[in-house]
């Protein structure tokens, strides 16, 4: 029974049956040909049984793996590695179909190679995952023909693996160094002059040369009867709290990841580059609710514990309570902090509603609001209408991009700044407005 069930019939041997059939049809016309083709059927049958012979009676085959990441990158390509070590003594052909999870919604996922005697392949391919959660690959199905290609023969290996989906740590390694380092224009971050004073107090000492000038401390110079300078360092540990809205309004989908994917992203960098930046990086998440927090520390695990928390998170479908936030906020942080908010307005009626909760957190605290262009709308705007309708729809869709900028400049009026960007740009331009903040000290 095993047998039968691993015995697949190759379609070159249906390709070979099917012409002699056709020769079988012709002998008819030419009674000669008769002979002949009953030596060819022989002849196939003859080789169907050399065929089983040398796949199945083989002492060795073939041994097979599938190499996983401990977890996959969401929104990223990711590897996926299949080796595989031949172990007949003459070059054989795989078919592979690994049976994919079924997020990615691949039906027809075939590899086909061809592997010398006694040798060893390895074969890649790249899944990119757009939800969170766990993957499970089923079976990794290889069949394998011999040289006559008449049968193959299933090999299964690797049952039941799973895999994790996490925020993408891709991006998270991209960007690691890039706010430190000096190609930082190249890769579309902003070098941003540092201006004024984002320093505390350390001591008096002392005037050397080279000291700043404008650091002298003239009743300490009076007292001592000899220069003397103020020495500061730069302020370190300043708080700053990502929170992500995971209401309805954050489902809208762009490139297979949905808006509140591409803020989970978001958030997980900069929270990488608020932590080498010395400062305290924290997290929250809100709907109905508050959940998710992470107080802001910095601290060798608090990297871990943020990404747990961004691996949870999931959009609940309701309309988000801003005023539960402020409240939250109100209560929980209680010093002067960095807030960064992802959401997203379509509207100025939408804001207007949220407006009150919004002005009453920047009282307290550095408010950055980031929300996300209609891509859509943007991308039919540009189109060339040639039809009446097109002209009333293209007036429609321009008004509500301008009310993007209006909504911009709406939040401007009561100090709370912005970032207004696409969501593939969304990475970087809520790092340079981190940095932005961050050189000029206005935290």
């Amino acid at each position: 029974m095993k047998f039968f069930k691993q015995l697949y019939i190759n379609n070159f041997f249906f390709y070979c049956l099917i012409g002699i059939v056709a020769l079988f049809c012709l002998a008819f016309i030419f009674p000669l040909l008769y002979d002949m083709v009953w030596n060819l059927v022989l002849i196939l049958i003859a080789f169907l049984f050399l065929d089983i012979l040398i796949i199945f009676f083989a002492k060795t085959g073939i041994e097979a793996t599938r190499v996983l990441p401990e977890k996959l990158s969401n929104g990223d390509e990711n590897t996926i590695r299949i080796e595989i070590k031949n172990y007949f003594t003459f070059p054989i052909w795989v078919k592979i179909i690994d049976e994919i999870p079924f997020q990615f919604q691949i039906r027809n996922f075939e590899i086909h190679r061809k592997i010398k005697a006694s040798s060893e392949v390895s074969l890649n391919y790249d899944l990119r995952p757009t939800e969170r959660g766990e993957y499970h690959f089923g079976n990794l199905n290889i069949y394998v023909s011999s040289p006559l290609r008449l049968i193959s023969k299933r090999f299964i290996f690797d049952n039941g693996k799973k895999v994790p989906t996490y925020p993408s740590y891709v991006q998270l390694r991209k960007y690691d160094l890039m706010a430190f380092s000096n190609t930082l224009h190249q890769q579309g971050l902003k070098k941003i002059r540092r201006i004024g004073h984002t320093m505390e107090f350390e001591q008096i000492k002392e005037y050397v040369q080279g000291d700043d000038i404008r650091t002298l401390n003239w009743k300490a110079t009076a007292k001592r009867n000899s220069l003397m300078v103020n020495q500061y360092q730069d302020e370190k540990s300043q708080s700053v709290y990502m929170i992500i809205d995971k209401g309805r309004v954050m489902k809208m989908p762009f490139n297979g990841l949905s808006l509140l994917d591409y803020a989970i992203n978001s958030a997980l960098v900069l929270s990488n580059i608020i932590l080498k930046k010395q400062d305290k990086a924290g997290l929250l998440s809100f709907s109905k609710k508050v959940e998710n927090r992470v107080i802001a520390e910095r601290r060798s695990g608090q990297m871990q514990q943020i990404l747990e928390s961004l691996y949870n998170i999931k959009t609940d479908f309701f309309e988000s309570d801003y005023s539960r936030l402020y409240v939250d906020i109100k209560k929980n942080i209680t010093h002067r902090s960095l807030i960064i908010l992802y959401t997203n307005f379509e509207t100025l009626d939408n804001l207007n509603r949220q407006l009150p909760y919004l002005k009453g957190i920047a009282k307290n605290h550095l408010l950055v609001v980031v929300f996300f262009h209609n891509t859509e709308l943007n991308q039919f705007v540009d189109k060339k209408t040639e039809t009446l309708q097109e002209i009333y729809d293209k007036v429609i869709a321009e008004k509500f991009i301008f009310e993007k900028r209006l909504i911009v400049n709406e939040l401007k009026k009561y100090g709370i700044y912005t970032v207004l960007t696409q969501p593939e740009n969304l990475t970087l331009d809520t790092i340079n407005k981190y940095l932005e903040i961050k050189a000029r000290g206005i935290l």
